[in-house]
């Protein structure tokens, strides 16, 4: 089955044929082959970019294309022959990325096939559960996602599988101070600008893997009381019109003065 979602793309011009990325990548999706790095499967990219870090071309980027969809069992299957460490790599890498459900099919598929689940670091450096600590009070502190674009995100990441989501203009976070307590708290973030964003027919195809697929539990939406902010309830809006399950939808709006 093909689904939209982040999958590697490799520029061949710039690949040297170095093989970093290949070693970096525990899911086997990347070989080097005639010299070049290849994508030799895609049910194996899971699209969350560790080998991007290991090339020095900067050859490799992530793009969101209609792809076959990315099968967990088939990657630990893979993976178990290289041995333990390898396993625990591919395990942790999926933990540090909060893909919870992807980490859950795996360790289930271990134990049901009598093999030592590894030991998981719990608090592994992640850009998925970047701590935001307040100075007072300490409550204040939340969790969020990582890539928080709405460009950039993968809509069917475990992130938002059963979350409630907060959609911001860009511009809201600097301009409400109480963005964190009062907004975000709780909530997976997303963040787009309906003025100066592009190909904002993705944002509607996107919310909808996110209403349908991941199945939040609601949203809501922050803009500020300017004209070009109502294009983001109006993408919403069209995403929940087209959308098959139904949601709650919250408007918050940020006065220009505070």
């Amino acid at each position: 089955m093909k689904v939209k979602r982040n999958i590697i793309k490799i520029e061949e011009d710039l690949c040297n044929g170095c093989g970093l990325c290949a070693k970096g990548c525990h899911e086997g999706a990347l070989q080097i082959i005639d010299g070049k790095a290849r994508l030799i499967s895609e049910l194996y990219c899971d699209g969350l970019g560790a080998c991007i870090g290991d090339c020095p071309m900067n050859a490799i980027s992530i793009e969101e294309k209609e792809v076959e969809a990315y099968d967990e069992i088939a990657v630990i299957k893979r993976i178990i022959p290289k041995g333990e460490k390898v396993l625990e790599a591919h395990l942790q890498h999926l933990k540090n990325h909060g893909e919870m459900n992807l980490l859950q099919q795996g360790i289930q598929y271990l134990k049901e096939n009598g093999i030592a689940v590894p030991e998981l670091k719990s608090e592994a450096k992640s850009m998925q559960g970047i701590h935001l600590s307040m100075s007072q009070p300490s409550d204040l502190s939340v969790s969020i996602n990582w890539p928080v674009q709405l460009h950039l995100i993968n809509p069917l990441s475990g992130a938002f599988n059963n979350a409630d989501v907060l959609l911001a203009a860009d511009c809201v976070a600097y301009a409400n101070p109480k963005m964190y307590s009062d907004l975000l708290k709780g909530k997976k973030l997303a963040i787009a600008c309906p003025k100066l964003d592009v190909n904002k027919e993705f944002y509607v195809d996107k919310l909808i893997q996110m209403i349908d697929n991941a199945e939040i539990k609601s949203l809501t939406v922050a803009i500020m009381e300017v004209p070009c902010c109502s294009g983001l309830i109006k993408l919403v809006e069209m995403a929940m019109e087209k959308a098959t399950r139904k949601i709650p939808m919250t408007k918050v709006v940020v006065k220009i003065r505070g």
